[in-house]
């Protein structure tokens, strides 16, 4: 159950924060290219089509309606109303004009796009091992459950409804949360790395037992135990699948943990270094700047928060 309980957990803190969503009339002979930085999600869900898709590392998609594809670290890209035709950027487009008062054309292809940011807690790595597109229609047959989804998605697309904005917007976090089920749940044994070691029924015991617990002051041989192995069995077992050491993995775990709550949350640099495990504030201190480049209290100016708070919500 480990896996599976892993999987869970890794979905149940999914996030799709500072969601930015638009929806895009492209005329005919034109294109869009979205310029958006590395390491923010794109979701484009196509309401009419066909359109083609250049992917941040050239690869071309041919995309119909009622297509999604998710690029999970984002990148330059573009999306084309024909096979090879220029396009304008982004920011050429007014983004505040009312989608009924866009130029109309009954032939156009008609987009709806996310900006987003993944938050998975720390599971991040995961994002890392994604392919750079992820499209929906490969996981329909395993997933039917995403059809009805993308039905009600193409039908708010192009009848515009009341609220059809905030709908559309909410539809497209589950299908993004489906496709990345979808992606993880499908790879299998085959997969290497964070993402095979998330189907290896003894090492997702003791990833499970730490994402789930970081504060606690885990040894070799106690997360041993929770997979388990012998010490020297785990430890060498982990280190081929991950590519590091447990007690690294802890560190690291912690710390990406550490800037997530730091960067959203009102709590203190002292509240999370006491939620993370850390008997004192100086050695979460010298942790994370080791890890990160820069203090915790940096972090929280650079994100608008006090460094300690004076009424604070528990991490």
């Amino acid at each position: 159950m480990a896996a599976s309980d892993l999987i869970s957990e890794l979905l149940s803190g999914m996030r799709l924060c500072g969601v930015q969503f638009r929806r895009l009339r492209m005329r005919a002979g034109g294109g869009i290219a979205f310029t958006n930085e590395l390491g923010r999600g794109q979701f484009h869900f196509v309401a009419r089509g066909p359109v083609w898709l250049h992917g941040p590392g050239g690869d071309v998609h041919c995309l119909e309606s009622g297509d999604a594809v998710l690029l999970p670290r984002g990148g330059q890209h573009a999306i084309l109303a024909a096979p090879k035709v220029g396009s304008d950027a982004i920011q050429a487009f007014d983004l505040n004009l009312p989608a009924d008062e866009q130029p109309a054309d009954p032939q156009a292809a008609i987009l709806f796009s996310c900006c987003m940011q993944l938050q998975l807690g720390g599971m991040q790595p995961l994002v890392a091992a994604m392919p750079a597109v992820m499209r929906v229609d490969t996981l329909l047959d395993c997933s039917p459950e995403i059809r009805p989804l993308l039905e009600a998605m193409e039908r708010e697309s192009l009848l515009l409804l009341v609220g059809h904005g905030g709908i559309l917007a909410r539809l497209a976090e589950v299908v993004a949360a489906l496709i990345v089920r979808g992606w993880v749940t499908g790879s299998g044994g085959e997969a290497g790395g964070w993402l095979g070691a998330l189907h290896d029924p003894r090492l997702s015991k003791a990833l499970l037992a730490m994402h789930r617990h970081p504060e606690r002051p885990w040894t070799v041989a106690s997360l041993a135990s929770e997979a388990g192995q012998s010490r020297s069995v785990f430890a060498q077992r982990f280190l081929h699948a991950l590519g590091l050491a447990p007690l690294r993995y802890l560190t690291d775990l912690r710390m990406r943990l550490a800037m997530q709550h730091l960067s959203d949350e009102p709590a203190s640099v002292e509240r999370v270094a006491e939620a993370l495990g850390y008997g004192s504030l100086a050695a979460f201190s010298r942790a994370f700047k080791r890890s990160v480049g820069v203090s915790p209290g940096a972090v929280k100016r650079r994100a608008g928060l006090p460094a300690r708070a004076g009424q604070e919500r528990q991490v």
